[in-house]
């Protein structure tokens, strides 16, 4: 031991000279308050290659050591290199402080012998700052003509990116690797370039991702199925969602997917991005390669293909996807697309898609069949309609009050008022209450066959029945007794009661009581000059 102790104070160097401010403030014990004795505890940082806390400072500083006291690491060339560690500490100092511009003048006095060791050493320090360690490994590398290799970058990028990384520090670190990928070959790997990456991606710089992602051809590196997802989703971040098409056309061609529950994440993003098309895309390839999307997802996808008429049949295909043992659960979609096919005017296949559910599950409940019946009612087929009500009717169901208002729209617009009122009859039997726009349905169609009188029974039953008619079925009745039947009377009778309850009439339409009031009377005086000549 004691020879080893006299063999290094034969080797020490004396440290760096007097060069700069920041010198001074190194050399300064009240400056630099740590004590030697815990210099071996920063090299037992988990930033270290050796992380056994049993080692000895010689331990960690030549790994290569042996019981024969050959404490010299040999280099690749045949060479001895051994760490200072008064070179070490001070080197630390300099690099744990905020930086001016004599950085790289401090670096020059102190005499350094540059190795990987000691590189290394610098690089997983825990307390040297981003910037700082990004302009020592340049001037290393530039200055010093250090030999970079592979792991020295990959620590280095490691180092820096952490959670509390600022963007100046990213975008240097990036301008650095850059630069060497430029100018040393296969040096750069995936996992390098990956890290940046989901580096920017958590600065939520997506343009910065995009410029990594684009040098992989240019530094011979092959993207994986974390590339393309880290990059898509730093991008999605930026909401710049025509960037993430894109690259998920290069993860396509290149059947490089991540797993299932990044695809999710992947079509999530698409799909908030108003990108369902295009992530159906990915969502076929991803079936093709057995990467199945959690269930949520697939849902989340239904809906957002539905919500465009020329979506809506590609998922109806994805329906099929779903594995019997999830179909139980699975309602939302079926009934997402149940409503689609019937905004589309797909009624036909809605109801061939509810006959599958009652066979295959999902079971169908109220909201699946009143969607069928509402869209057969809108589109004239009442016997469809009808058949669907039956149906339903048959699992114990029944049909909602829009359901009927729908049903008895069908007939009164097909004039069938018989018909309209028997549903109108079941509907008061069913619920307890009714909507005005039921009422509404009838009142209307009772005046377009102009059955005036019908019209006013059943506004009288409307509000017998507790429900309060609106502004606007007010304006429709006294607008059809002025219009058709010239009943100005009836008009003012209800003008009045609107008063009464509170409502207020729009100025034309009282006008127009007014002038079909005046036109009776100019008729009955033309009437009585012609009976008196």
């Amino acid at each position: 031991m004691w020879t080893r102790i006299i063999a290094r104070a034969t080797r020490a160097v004396p440290g760096a000279r007097n060069c700069s401010a920041i010198h001074q403030r190194i050399s300064n014990p009240i400056f630099f308050k740590i004590p030697k004795s815990t210099f071996p505890q920063i090299l037992n940082n988990p930033r270290f290659f050796a992380t056994d806390s049993t080692l000895t400072l010689d331990d960690e500083l030549s790994p290569d050591f042996s019981e024969n006291g050959s404490d010299r690491q040999r280099l690749e060339e045949g060479d001895m290199y051994e760490v200072d560690v008064d070179k070490l500490e001070s080197l630390l100092r300099l690099l744990e402080i905020s930086a001016d511009g004599s950085f790289e003048s401090c670096l020059d006095d102190m005499d350094l012998t540059l190795h990987q060791q000691l590189v290394t050493k610098v690089i997983e320090s825990p307390l040297v700052l981003g910037e700082n360690l990004i302009r020592f490994f340049r001037w290393a590398w530039s200055e010093r003509s250090l030999e970079v290799t592979t792991p020295m970058v990959e620590s280095l990028v490691l180092a820096v990116c952490g959670n509390d990384v600022r963007k100046k520090e990213a975008y240097s670190l990036w301008d650095l690797v850059k630069e060497i990928g430029e100018k040393e070959s296969g040096i750069l790997n995936v996992s390098i370039l990956n890290d940046l990456i989901l580096c920017f991606s958590r600065l939520v710089k997506g343009k910065a991702a995009l410029e990594v992602f684009d040098k992989f051809e240019a530094f011979h590196c092959v993207p994986d199925a974390d590339t393309y997802y880290f990059t898509i989703d730093a991008v999605c971040r930026r909401r710049a969602y025509d960037w993430a098409c894109g690259v998920c056309e290069k993860m396509v061609d290149a059947q490089a997917l991540p797993d299932g529950e990044k695809v999710g994440a992947i079509l999530s993003w698409l799909c908030k991005g108003k990108k369902a098309k295009e992530a159906h895309g990915v969502y076929v390839v991803a079936m093709e390669k057995g990467k199945r999307p959690p269930m949520s997802t697939v849902s989340f996808l239904v809906a957002k293909l539905c919500g465009e008429d020329e979506t809506v049949k590609l998922a109806l295909e994805m329906l099929e996807d779903i594995p019997e043992e999830k179909r139980e659960r699975a309602i939302k979609p079926f009934m997402t697309v149940v409503r689609a096919l019937c905004r589309i005017k797909e009624v036909d296949k809605a109801k061939e898609l509810l006959v599958k559910m009652i066979k295959d599950g999902p079971p169908p409940g109220n909201d699946v069949f009143n969607f069928v019946v509402t869209g057969y009612s809108k589109a004239g087929e009442i016997g469809k309609a009808v058949e669907t009500m039956k149906l339903m009717g048959s699992r114990g169901l029944r049909p909602d009050v829009y359901t009927y208002t729908a049903l008895a729209s069908a007939y009164s617009n097909g004039g069938e008022m018989e018909e309209a009122r028997k549903v109108l009859a079941e509907a008061k039997r069913k619920h307890v209450k009714l909507g005005p726009v039921m009422f509404h349905t009838l009142i209307r169609g009772y005046c377009k066959l102009e059955k005036f009188d019908e019209a006013l029974k059943l506004f009288s039953e409307m509000k017998k029945y507790g429900v309060q008619p609106s502004v606007d079925e007010y304006e429709k009745l006294i607008q059809s007794l002025c219009l058709k039947a010239l009943d100005w009377e009836m008009a003012e009778k209800l003008l009045e009661e609107m008063k009464e309850n509170g409502l207020h009439l729009k100025g034309i339409t009282r006008g127009l009581i007014r002038a079909v009031k005046e036109m009776e009377k100019e008729v009955v005086e033309v009437e009585s000059i012609t009976a008196v000549a």
